[in-house]
């Protein structure tokens, strides 16, 4: 595909923090992730990286994926996925589970409001 094919690829625009791992630089780096679509991404922050690196992104509700470094501006990164992702899943709201923290799970059923304690 010429550069031009690549930018007729649908992309969601969000902002989501996502863990990155780079072949060759030690440890989990967070960035944030600006656009996802189904064969990449484009994030900036983290570590300094280079084209054609290997990477792998923690991407929210879908795990980690396999790709590698596409083009480099600045502080801003594409990464080119090894295999296809549904963006939708990840702009998908957190599931509910054990490690879901309070805050973002529903509120709780059947609680007497006088059992409640006032603040």
């Amino acid at each position: 595909m010429s550069d031009n094919d690549h930018r007729q690829i649908a992309r969601d625009s969000l902002f989501v923090m996502a863990d990155l791992r780079i072949d060759g630089i030690e440890g989990d780096h967070r960035i944030r992730v600006r656009n996802l679509s189904a064969g990449g991404l484009m994030a900036e922050g983290g570590p300094a990286v280079q084209r054609g690196q290997v990477a792998w992104v923690n991407v929210r509700n879908v795990g980690w994926v396999e790709g590698s470094v596409a083009w480099v501006q600045d502080a801003r990164f594409g990464i080119a996925f090894r295999e296809d992702i549904d963006p939708r899943v990840a702009r998908a709201s957190v599931e509910e589970g054990e490690r879901t923290p309070r805050f973002v799970r529903p509120p709780l059923a059947n609680v007497e409001p006088g059992a409640l304690r006032k603040l």
